[in-house]
């Protein structure tokens, strides 16, 4: 479910968190769905059980967890939380695409990697 590149510039706790909030988003883990408890993780993982907590703490401030005391870490229903991060991701590929537009790509060649990612993706 989570794994962590040691060659991603990112910390592992961004690593940790943002796989989470992909997998929230997606659907694939659904509300109030119990999180692996962080001891649990850190041993799966082989990390530091701060590492977890702190990518944890990022969610829960972030709005896609929340804590009950004595129980663990759950997925929070919020859809429009969701929607906004689609639509944060949205603008980024936006920003992107007109980026490479400006650099002389072609709008053909854009539309074909875009092509290429989503089949990489669903294969």
């Amino acid at each position: 479910m989570i794994i962590i590149d040691y060659n991603d510039k990112r910390p592992i706790y961004e690593q940790i968190a943002d796989r989470f909030q992909t997998l929230i988003i997606s659907g694939v883990m659904e509300a109030d769905e119990k999180l692996p408890s962080v001891r649990t993780l850190a041993v799966e993982l082989s990390i530091n059980p701060n590492t977890i907590q702190r990518a944890y703490m990022e969610l829960e401030k972030d709005g896609f967890i929340y804590t009950v005391k004595g129980r663990g870490n759950f997925v929070k229903k919020d859809d429009e939380l969701i929607h906004r991060q689609k639509e944060k991701l949205l603008a980024e590929l936006e920003d992107q695409a007109r980026a490479c537009l400006k650099q002389g790509i072609k709008k053909q060649e854009l539309i074909c990697r875009i092509e290429k990612a989503t089949e990489e993706v669903f294969v």
